[in-house]
């Protein structure tokens, strides 16, 4: 009887999603070994053609992309769709690292910041209106990378003043009701209990039914199970996480993130060049922009803005933009020291 259990268990998984991870998973260890393969200046050499090539294909999203819920962020190609929004990370990592290490100035004025800024400002307004997560993702690499290149305390908070300002513009004129109602419900989910909030509620209920060991899977009872968390296999992963395995599980899987962001920021330290940290730092940022917005969405003390969970939510673009990131850090780590034969 237990065995039909599980494998009733086993059939109610959709095995489609596990099999197409799989798939990404092997493509992306494929692309981690090539980055890895090449000096990550070889690469940087390149990264104006591949930023460019990037702005085209979120030019096409924008005229002619495919549309998936409230959002137009793929381009169609047959049965499969990929999301050049997850490449402009890596785009601007590179370019922005590229451009950055060729001002080693000791004294930085605004003017010297401004070819980076405007690197990062066509990508973010490409992609702001239809994905406000990942504006606000390539605006936290964008920070980082310009504070770690000593940006002034006096300009960051300048930046944040003008953020301030700018913020009703934005929201009257560049964000959807969608996007508006979602910031709304995250100060307030029982606004819209029925609607948008619903999602938050579900999530925060599934997180707090796991207890501290999760729930047994063969219960068939989760919510995650029964339907009622939306996007359990993207947005809401970390949420069925932890109802299945509970508080135990939910902070291993953060303190897995933990050694991986402090690992990378050891290399960052001993990079041999300023372009080879700039690098890891953009990656470090990235990462640890999806972690804290995922996780923090799925409890409610964040905004649901769709962000997935690194190399845990589904998604091939997604995959492969994240082992890719990996290969460049390892790559740096790699390169630290000059290879002598």
């Amino acid at each position: 009887e237990g065995g039909n259990s599980i494998v009733e268990v086993i059939k109610s998984f959709n095995l489609r999603y596990v099999k197409l991870q799989f798939i990404w998973l092997i493509c992306g260890l494929f692309l981690l070994a090539m980055v890895v393969s090449i000096d990550y200046n070889t690469i940087g050499d390149y990264s104006s053609i591949f930023y460019w090539i990037v702005i085209v294909l979120l030019i096409i999203v924008e005229v002619a992309g495919a549309v998936r819920g409230n959002a137009q962020r793929w381009i169609a190609i047959g049965s499969f769709t990929i999301q050049p929004a997850e490449f402009a990370k890596l785009a601007v990592i590179l370019t922005g690292a590229k451009t950055l290490s060729k001002n080693e100035l000791e004294e930085k004025r605004f003017k010297d910041f401004l070819p980076v800024i405007a690197r990062f400002a066509l990508p973010i307004f490409l992609v702001i209106q239809n994905d406000l997560g990942t504006s606000m993702v390539l605006m936290v690499i964008l920070f980082s990378m310009l504070f770690v290149m000593g940006m002034s305390y006096k300009l960051i908070f300048g930046f944040l003043g003008i953020g301030v300002i700018v913020a009703p513009i934005m929201w009257f004129n560049f964000l959807t009701p969608v996007q508006q109602t979602r910031i709304l419900v995250f100060l307030n989910p029982s606004l819209d209990p029925t609607g948008d909030g619903y999602h938050v509620i579900q999530s925060v209920m599934a997180i707090g039914s796991g207890r501290l060991t999760g729930k047994s899977l063969l219960s068939g009872n989760t919510l995650s199970q029964l339907n009622f968390l939306p996007e359990p296999h993207t947005d809401f992963i970390y949420s069925v996480i932890v109802e299945a395995l509970g508080f135990l599980g939910g902070i291993t899987v953060i303190i897995l993130y933990g050694i991986i962001i402090i690992r990378s920021i050891q290399i960052a330290r001993k990079a041999k060049d300023t372009f080879g940290q700039l690098i890891v730092i953009g990656v470090v940022s990235m990462q640890m922009a999806h972690i804290f917005e995922n996780i923090g969405m799925t409890m409610g003390i964040m905004p649901v803005t769709g962000i997935p969970l690194p190399f845990v939510s589904y998604g091939g673009s997604f995959m492969w933009t994240n082992m890719i990131a990996l290969g460049l850090v390892l790559n740096v780590g790699m390169r630290r020291q000059k290879i002598k034969f």
